[in-house]
């Protein structure tokens, strides 16, 4: 009995199996049918989305400012030189390099011994010429005083001559005695001619004796002029450079002593490209007085100067392009000549336009813009301005569209975007980075500033004075340490 009741399970086990064997090929058999007869479908494309930085455009009126680069110069630069050769006797004190001088002052004097002399020798002819003038005047009267009478003395013979004709046709006078008279007046006519020649003489000698006179007086004022040249005054106020000179020594005429320069008188010479020089001109042709700003960075400290532009180069230039252009510097404290300063000018206001990151606008002149649907559109825009890494356009389509702030090749019209638009409020200027010094590094510090000749003065008082503060500035600390190679 056991041994059917197993034989009937296993059979019963083997027909369950075969059941599901054929149930399961069933089903496979009805699957492969049904895919073999289904139609192939293909998967829908997903369309590829950019994420893009976008700015909202507004019109409105900005202020283009140019930015340039040039080099402070003086308008008044004076070169001394040597009149005349010598041994200097006397120096001024404050002739040295970067020498405060003044107006008039004596900064050289050379021995003058010589040029005295030759002035005292001109005095004495001078003396001598007023005396010839004088002595020839007097010569001059008697030859005048000679003639008169000698005419006088004409007059009488040539009367008495007239008489002794008269007599003669009254029968009372003799030939004998007419040709006497006769002879005698005519030997009066040739005294008055002589004594004619001895006046005209004289008023010649009074013509050679003022001659003389001025000559003696040219001789007299250069001589004076010479004898002034030996000490050099300056001209104006200002500042010595290129000192030469020492006490004692001996220098030749028109030699270069030193340089005078008028450190109130500054003025900037920077070149501008053409197209930005036009943008200067008024409708005559005539440079603008604009204003202008000359900034030196000395260590993180500005040295800021106001000026106005005053002129420009008469020509480009060999080898040069765009404008050369100057301006006049107010209130220049502490720069210098030679100083390489930024000069940054205001232009006149533009209204109506709308200011981008240079990155929107494409080298065909157009920017990219959002629609409705987030898509993008192709808008051509005009160039006004290049600011920075700013533009400055005009389009009054442009004028509250979202505008993508950097193109890449990826983008183009209609392609779908992601916009991510920027905060709007206003950035705050960020607070300077202060830092703590230990006693060694800012007695390192100081140690450099002070010792340091080429730095202007003012620029050293403040930087000791921040320096001597608990806290400075970490930009500054870094300049220094820069300049100093630690």
């Amino acid at each position: 009995m056991r041994f059917l009741r197993q034989s009937l399970t296993g059979l019963f086990l083997l027909s369950v199996t075969l059941g599901v064997l054929l149930y399961a090929g069933d089903m496979l058999r009805d699957a492969v049918n049904e895919r073999l007869n289904r139609e192939a479908r293909v998967p829908q494309a997903r369309e590829r989305v950019f994420a893009v930085n976008v700015v909202r455009a507004r019109a409105g009126e900005e202020f283009p400012v140019l930015t340039a680069y040039g080099e402070v110069q003086s308008r008044r630069t004076l070169e001394l030189r040597a009149a005349t050769g010598g041994t200097v006797v006397m120096l001024a004190d404050n002739f040295v390099e970067g020498g405060q001088v003044v107006a008039g002052q004596v900064l050289v004097e050379i021995d003058p011994s010589e040029a005295q002399a030759v002035l005292d020798r001109a005095i004495s002819e001078v003396k001598d010429s007023e005396a010839e003038v004088h002595d020839a005047a007097r010569a001059l009267e008697l030859a005048g005083d000679e003639v008169a009478a000698a005419r006088e003395q004409a007059v009488l013979r040539e009367r008495a001559f007239e008489r002794q004709v008269n007599l003669k046709e009254r029968g009372v006078g003799t030939d004998a005695a007419v040709e006497a008279a006769e002879l005698t007046a005519s030997t009066a006519r040739a005294a008055v001619l002589a004594k004619r020649q001895a006046l005209a003489n004289a008023e010649a000698r009074v013509n050679q004796s003022e001659t003389r006179l001025a000559r003696a007086e040219i001789e007299l004022s250069e001589a004076r002029r010479m004898l002034a040249d030996t000490k050099l005054t300056a001209e104006f106020s200002g500042t010595l450079s290129d000192v030469n000179l020492v006490q004692g020594g001996l220098v030749s005429p028109n030699e270069r002593l030193a340089q005078l320069v008028d450190g109130d008188a500054l003025e900037v010479a920077f070149r501008l490209s053409t197209q930005a020089y036009a943008g200067l001109l008024d409708e005559d042709g005539t440079l603008k007085p604009a204003d202008i700003r000359a900034a030196l960075d000395v260590f993180g400290v500005d040295l800021v100067a106001p000026g106005q532009l005053s002129r420009d180069s008469a020509a480009v230039g060999e080898g040069q392009t765009g404008r050369l252009l100057f301006a006049r510097l107010d209130q220049a404290r502490g720069l210098k000549p030679g100083d390489f300063v930024t000069v940054e000018i205001d232009e006149e206001p533009i209204q109506n336009v709308i200011r981008l990151p240079a990155g929107a606008l494409g080298p065909d002149g157009t920017v990219l813009v959002l629609d409705s649907e987030d898509r993008l559109e192709v808008l051509t825009v005009e160039l006004v301005r290049r600011q920075g890494d700013d533009v400055i356009v005009r389009s009054d389509a442009l004028d509250g569209r979202d505008a993508v702030t950097a193109r890449t090749p990826l983008l183009g019209a209609g392609i779908k975007v992601k916009p991510l638009r920027t905060a709007e409020e206003t950035p705050q200027t960020p607070e300077p980075q202060l830092l703590e010094l230990s006693q060694e590094r800012r007695a390192k510090l100081v140690a450099y500033v002070e010792a340091n000749n080429r730095m202007p003065e003012e620029v050293k008082t403040r930087l000791l004075s921040a320096l001597s503060k608990q806290h400075v500035p970490v930009q500054m600390i870094e300049r220094i340490e820069s300049r100093m190679g630690g």
